[in-house]
């Protein structure tokens, strides 16, 4: 019942945010507990605009944190990652990558950005925080890195218990790094603007029973 309360709470509760244009806050709802982001549209608008997609649809609810990727030396610093994973009933097309010598939005403290495969234009509906800085990230040279597109400006303390949760398993540069307790995205909720859904096919919801 405690928990329950907790996250009716954390639901519609909605910090004060002063209205700032060109960025877009969105509130994580999750298990272990709430993350407020801001989103840079004025420097990053395709990159965020694919997150809003994912939020105004729905598609990220119901979906987990599932990696926590912790640095050798230094494991109170890293990444956490989550969004829709591999199901691929959520997924929408995929946007050109915004390279953060572009944006000027770089790997800080916070900063949240979207996670890719070999194809740096292949970003879809998976991100990741930083727990501190990772430059390694940025884009240098012909690499062009991860699309870096807003930061964490409530619930540090939540990304970081995230952080510190036992992992295990994955394989390649992502051995030993997956979640053995994902920690649920319960809902994200978009704070300020206009919501804009897809109209898209929601399958991933076919089926599904309320009750008994």
């Amino acid at each position: 019942m405690r928990f329950l309360m907790a996250l009716a709470l954390a639901l519609f509760s909605v910090p004060a945010l002063a209205a700032t244009p060109g960025i877009v806050h969105v509130k994580l709802v999750t298990t272990a507990g709430p993350i407020v982001l801001a989103l840079d549209a004025r420097h990053a608008p395709k990159t965020v605009a694919n997150f809003m997609r994912y939020v105004d649809d729905g598609r990220f609810d119901g979906t987990d944190f599932y990696r926590a990727s912790r640095r050798k030396g230094d494991p109170t610093h890293g990444l956490i990652q989550g969004g829709i994973g591999m199901d691929a009933r959520r997924i929408l097309d995929s946007v050109p990558i915004e390279p953060t010598s572009k944006t000027g939005i770089h790997h800080t403290d916070g900063t949240i950005s979207m996670a890719h495969g070999p194809d740096p234009n292949s970003a879809a509906g998976n991100f990741s925080i930083m727990i501190g800085p990772n430059p390694s990230l940025d884009a240098r040279g012909s690499f062009l890195g991860f699309a870096a597109f807003g930061h964490v400006v409530s619930g540090m303390d939540v990304v970081k218990r995230i952080l510190a949760q036992p992992t295990g398993g994955g394989s390649g540069e992502m051995k030993g790094q997956m979640l053995l307790k994902r920690i649920k995205i319960v809902k994200a909720v978009r704070l300020d603007g206009t919501p804009h859904p897809t109209g898209r096919p929601k399958p991933w919801t076919f089926g599904i029973h309320y009750g008994d």
